[in-house]
């Protein structure tokens, strides 16, 4: 599976990067927005890791322009992150057609077991 992971965190790039190529997967990260967003105008990708707290272009700035250019590859965004989004963001997140919205975390086991990264059959 083709994953392209948008966030800021060196860190948090690695790690999750290391976990899914460990299970065969193909990841590619881009450190910000706005370099995610040029990957995606030019590669498929099966999955989109988002983080939405990221310095200059944000993961909603991202979400935002991916509808206006690129709208078919929303339904692939799983927003992962440390916010606490109320109802209203909830809603908002998932008025885009975004695929899911999860913690982030350190536990990519669990991350795994939820069965997210699936490719489902109505992304193919």
């Amino acid at each position: 599976m083709q994953i392209l992971q948008v966030d800021d965190s060196p860190l948090i790039c690695q790690l999750y990067s290391d976990f899914l190529e460990s299970r065969s997967h193909s990841v590619e990260a881009a450190n910000d927005g706005k370099k995610g967003l040029e990957l995606v105008m030019k590669n498929d990708y099966d999955v989109i890791l988002l983080d939405m707290l990221m310095p200059k272009y944000s993961g909603m700035q991202f979400l935002k322009d991916l509808k206006e250019k690129r709208p078919s590859e929303l339904k692939k965004v799983i927003v992962i992150s440390q916010l606490e989004f109320n109802e209203d963001d909830y809603e908002e997140l998932l008025d885009f057609g975004i695929r899911s919205i999860q913690k982030k975390t350190l536990d990519l086991v669990k991350f795994e077991d939820k069965g997210e990264l699936e490719v489902k059959q109505d992304l193919v």
